[in-house]
């Protein structure tokens, strides 16, 4: 599935981009917007059919969900390197997904995310397997998801941003025929990025592996035999 994604991007990179990727983004039009939005929808349908067909509870269900988008998204690049020599440097930066707006990040920022996807679903379905866990706990679930939505804030901040300054809140539906967010759109370049913020929701995600490992591994007591 992220070969086929990779493959997917090189004909909309032709068509848009026929120079080689680089910010400002271009504006797709109407049409086109809606087709990639729907493939994208299309593509999550698909990672969390992964996650219902394989986990035999709601845990392992969404565990392998989480597997199956971070695996989705690593060869997601590997398939543009192979296609594209692209991108030069990890922190190259890149248009990560539409979705409820424009997500934006250095290559290596979804790549740490996935790693941590990757690290935090093994050990839980790993855990479960084994009988040590039945299921997070509330305050585990928390940290998660609290590091998930900062992360996804600092993907959609800069563009947010510009989003909240325009005052386009009030019209959102309409964005795509505003023709001073579009000058805005074409010709703002991402040159920062909160690494700080980033790395916290990081720290978050992983703390209930963490969490998990020092109760139910490296906190037994050895008992030695007699």
């Amino acid at each position: 599935m992220g070969f086929l994604e990779a493959i997917i991007v090189v004909y909309i990179r032709q068509i848009y981009y026929p120079s080689g990727f680089d910010f400002p983004m271009k504006i797709f039009d109407d049409k086109f917007l809606y087709i990639e939005t729907l493939r994208e929808f299309a593509t999550i349908v698909m990672l969390i059919s992964i996650g219902v067909l394989a986990g035999k509870s709601f845990l392992q269900k969404f565990c392998y969900f989480l597997f199956s988008f971070a695996i989705w998204d690593i060869f997601y690049y590997v398939g543009l390197k192979l296609l594209l020599d692209w991108p030069p440097s990890l922190l190259t930066w890149d248009i990560l997904f539409l979705i409820p707006i424009t997500w934006v990040s250095p290559v290596l920022a979804p790549v740490i995310s996935s790693i941590i996807f990757i690290i935090f679903s093994v050990t839980v379905i790993i855990f479960h397997e084994k009988g040590i866990i039945k299921n997070l706990n509330k305050s585990q679930w928390i940290l998660f998801f609290t590091g998930v939505f900062i992360v996804f804030v600092v993907f959609i901040w800069e563009y947010a941003k510009i989003i909240i300054a325009g005052g386009y809140i009030s019209h959102l539906g309409s964005l795509a025929k505003d023709q001073k967010f579009i000058s805005e759109m074409t010709s703002y370049v991402p040159a920062s990025f909160n690494w700080i913020f980033f790395f916290l929701g990081e720290l978050l995600m992983i703390l209930p592996i963490i969490i998990l490992w020092r109760k139910n591994i490296w906190g037994r007591k050895t008992t030695l035999p007699e």
